[in-house]
C-alpha cells in the first residue's frame, strides 16, 4: 500500500514507523526540516520538506499513485485542505484527517465532510478518543487498560496480577473449567518486558499483565477473579480543564450524577469559561503543582486524581503529589514514550498514551480485509483486532481446534446475533461472525489475509 502522511510529529512519526515496518510504501511531508531529517535518519520512508496541502508537494510525494493520505499536522485546516487537494487533483481513494476543533464536529455540520463538499473518509478527533478512553478507565478501576469492540458488547481489559491474585499458577484451561459460565479468555501476557500469546496449558505469574477479552457484562466479575475489587471513584479531581478535561467532566455530569468532580485549571479565562458551561463541577483556578490548590480541591479525600494537562511533567508530578497528600489512586496522560517506562516506580497507578490511542484508530482503516476495529498494545508489540468473517474465510465452518492459526494469534470472543460467545475447541465460526482476537505484530498480516475477500468469491 502506498501511503502519504502529512505531519511528522509524534503521531505522524508513529504511524510512519508502524506502516514502514510492515513494508508499506510510505512518504512523509512536513514543513519542519528538523522533523523530516529525524525521520530520514531513523525510518525507511521517503520524506519531503514542504506544505502538505500544496499540490506540487503532494505530486512530488507520489499522490497520483497513493492509496491513502493521512493528514495529522498540528493544524485542522491544513489537514482538511490536504485531503481536499488529494481528492480533487489526485483522486486518492482514502483520506484520513485529524481534526481537533470541536466546532467542526458538531452534528448539525455533519454534511461538511461529505464527498460533495470536503471529502474526508475518516475523521480522527484525539480529544474525543482520549476522553472516551479516560472515561472507560475511570469506570473500570483495577484495569490498567480497557477498550470495547463489537458494538460495545465485548471488552478487552489489561489486568495486573498482584501478589494476592487468586488465578496465578493455574493453567488457563483449568480456569475455563472452574468458571464455565464466565465469558472471558486470556489472550496475551506481558511478562518481564516481553509480550507473548499464551496456550491453554500456560499459567499466569505474579507481576504479569494479562490481556483478557470478555463479555462486557462479565468485566467486573473478571476483575474480581483476578483479585481486583476496587470501587468506582466517587470523588474525582481533574488536573487540566482543556478539551479533554472538559469532555471528561461533562460526560461524568451526564452519566454519573452522584460523582463529585473538581477541575484545577491554570488559565483564568479558560477556568471561567468551563465553570459557566458545567453545572455541578467545581472549577478552581490555579496550578495543580501548588499544594495549597490541591488541598483546596480536597485531594486528601479524593478517590482519583486524573491529570490531563498538555504538559507531561505537570501530569506526572501532580499525580505523585496527589498520592502523597492522600488521594487513593491516579491516572495520568503521558505523551512522551520515554516517560512511560518508569511510571510505576514513581507511584503512578495508570497512564494513557494519546498517541497510541490515535494510531490505533487510524490502523483500523489501514488494515486490509474486513477489519472493523484495531487497538495497539505495548507500543505496537501486538494488536487486538475485531474482524468480520466472510463465507470464503478459511476460519469458517471448522472447529476451532482444527484451525491452522498462525503462532501469535489467539481468539478471544465471537460476536454473533448480538450474543458474545466464548471460543472453545468445538466452536465453529460462521459467516458474518465478528471475531475479536489478539495478534502479535508478526502475525497481523496473517490475520488480514484470513479476513480478506477471496477471488473465488466473485
Amino acid at each position: 500500500m502506498k501511503v502519504i502522511i502529512c505531519g511528522a510529529g509524534r503521531v505522524g512519526y508513529g504511524i510512519a514507523e508502524r506502516l514502514a515496518a510492515e513494508d508499506n510504501d510510505v512518504s512523509v511531508i512536513d514543513t519542519s526540516a528538523t522533523l523530516v531529517q529525524a525521520i530520514r535518519d531513523t525510518l525507511d520512508v521517503r520524506s519531503y520538506v514542504g506544505h502538505g496541502a500544496h499540490p506540487d508537494v503532494l505530486a512530488q510525494a507520489g499522490a497520483d499513485q497513493a492509496d491513502m493520505i493521512i493528514a495529522v499536522t498540528l493544524y485542522d485546516e491544513i489537514n482538511m485542505v490536504a485531503c481536499q487537494v488529494a481528492h480533487s487533483l489526485f483522486n486518492v481513494p482514502t483520506k484520513i484527517a485529524r481534526i481537533r476543533a470541536q466546532s467542526y464536529l458538531k452534528s448539525h455540520w455533519s454534511d461538511l465532510f461529505s464527498r460533495d463538499h470536503m471529502p474526508i473518509d475518516v475523521i480522527i478527533s484525539p480529544e474525543v478518543e482520549v476522553g472516551q478512553m479516560v472515561l472507560r478507565r475511570i469506570a473500570l478501576p483495577g484495569a490498567t487498560d480497557a477498550v470495547r469492540f463489537a458494538d460495545d458488547k465485548v471488552a478487552m481489559v489489561a489486568i495486573e496480577c498482584l501478589e494476592d491474585c487468586p488465578v496465578v499458577n493455574t493453567p488457563l484451561l483449568q480456569l475455563s473449567e472452574l468458571f464455565p459460565d464466565l465469558i472471558a479468555t486470556v489472550v496475551g501476557v506481558w511478562r518481564h518486558d516481553k509480550l507473548f500469546v499464551p496456550h491453554s496449558t500456560d499459567q499466569l505469574e505474579t507481576g504479569d499483565l494479562a490481556y483478557v477479552v470478555c463479555d462486557r457484562e462479565h468485566v467486573r466479575r473478571t476483575l474480581g477473579l483476578f483479585g481486583h475489587e476496587e470501587q468506582e471513584a466517587g470523588r474525582i479531581v481533574i488536573s487540566g480543564g482543556g478539551n479533554i478535561g472538559y469532555y471528561v467532566a461533562a460526560a461524568i455530569e451526564e452519566r454519573q450524577p452522584k460523582t463529585k468532580v473538581k477541575i484545577i485549571e491554570a488559565d483564568r479565562a479558560r477556568a471561567v469559561s468551563i465553570a459557566d458551561s458545567l453545572s455541578r463541577t467545581v472549577v478552581l483556578n490555579g496550578s495543580s503543582l501548588d499544594q495549597n490548590i490541591l488541598v483546596e480541591a480536597d485531594i486528601q479525600n479524593a478517590d482519583l486524581m486524573v491529570a490531563l494537562t498538555n504538559d507531561d511533567q505537570v501530569n506526572i508530578l501532580s499525580s505523585v503529589m496527589a498520592k502523597r497528600l492522600g488521594c487513593k489512586a491516579n491516572l495520568a496522560l503521558i505523551n512522551n514514550p520515554s516517560f512511560q517506562g518508569f511510571t510505576k516506580t514513581l507511584g503512578i497507578d495508570a497512564h494513557i498514551n494519546p498517541r497510541a490511542v490515535t494510531i490505533s484508530k487510524i490502523l483500523q482503516h489501514v488494515r486490509r480485509g474486513r477489519i472493523r476495529a484495531v487497538y495497539s498494545v505495548q507500543k505496537g508489540s501486538a494488536e487486538v483486532i475485531e474482524a468480520e468473517a466472510l463465507e470464503t474465510s478459511p476460519l469458517v465452518g471448522k472447529p476451532l481446534r482444527n484451525l491452522d492459526l498462525p503462532d501469535g494469534v489467539r481468539i478471544g470472543a465471537i460476536y454473533r446475533d448480538k450474543q458474545v460467545i466464548r471460543p472453545d475447541g468445538s466452536q465453529k465460526i460462521k459467516a458474518k461472525d465478528r471475531v475479536v482476537m489478539f495478534a502479535a505484530l508478526d502475525s497481523v498480516r496473517h490475520v488480514e489475509q484470513m479476513f480478506r475477500v477471496s477471488l473465488e468469491f466473485f
